[in-house]
């Protein structure tokens, strides 16, 4: 083989590889309107705790819906219909909600939603695999991945706020944990946003969850990541598309 076809061939697969990557990150930007930027598993096990994205530069606030972990882990962020708000610890008891947007966090996920489907959630429906399972029948024909909202009372729920210590490496789950905090409610109405994908475990869901969902109380004096949950009664939103 002459040096002029190698070289050909060399160029020939560059171009196919660019292409590629190319097409790759316009499909993830625009995969059924969910904006994705940084990754969970980045963040946990390579520790990537830096900002990958302002929430200030989202242009288009209207009816705009996100949620993620504020830099270096110091907190969470919620974006609940426009309006974001940040929690920080400030004890294993209480809290801090403020509304701002300037503020980053090392991974996001956010979309634009105008109109919803409201479903009465049944009585049956108490826990978060059981709200999984009955979302993933209900969508299958719809497009994913997608934001969802839930409004009502939820008679329990455990949320936690990441709270990691100034210099921790982190290289792991166990070391992206430390010094973060949970707080029980009771009998608390709420506002749940979530975002639903069967396709992004480790990217803005965790590994063993279609689910990321972070739950505000109704007097905005309360707002986390939600890990458990016992649902009174509750109303699902689902957008119109």
């Amino acid at each position: 083989m002459t040096i002029k076809k190698i070289i050909t061939g060399l160029f020939a697969i560059c171009i196919t590889s660019c292409n590629t990557t190319n097409k790759e990150e316009i499909l993830k930007e625009t995969v059924s309107d969910i904006h994705v930027v940084g990754t969970m598993k980045n963040v946990i096990w390579k520790g990537e705790l830096e900002g990958r994205i302002s929430l200030d530069t989202i242009s288009d606030k209207k009816g705009l819906y996100g949620l993620g972990p504020e830099s270096y882990l110091k907190g969470e962020l919620l974006i609940n219909n426009g309006i974001c708000y940040v929690s920080e610890v400030t004890s294993d008891s209480t809290m801090t909600v403020e509304k701002k947007f300037d503020v980053s966090a090392p991974f996001f996920v956010y979309a634009n939603v105008s109109e919803w489907n409201e479903i009465e959630l049944p009585s049956t429906i108490k826990t978060i695999p059981e709200l999984e399972q009955f979302i993933e029948e209900r969508t299958r024909e719809k497009k994913r991945p997608f934001a969802f909202k839930l409004k009502g009372t939820v008679s329990k729920a455990v949320i936690h706020i990441q709270n990691l210590p100034e210099g921790t490496q982190v290289a792991s789950p166990d070391d992206a944990h430390k010094g973060q905090v949970k707080y029980e409610l009771e009998n608390t109405t709420s506002d749940i946003i979530g975002f639903f994908s069967t396709e992004h475990k480790g990217i803005f869901t965790h590994h063993d969850s279609y689910l990321h969902m972070h739950l505000i109380t109704e007097d905005e004096s309360k707002m986390g990541h939600l890990d458990d949950i016992e649902i009174n009664t509750m109303t699902l939103y689902l957008p119109k598309n």
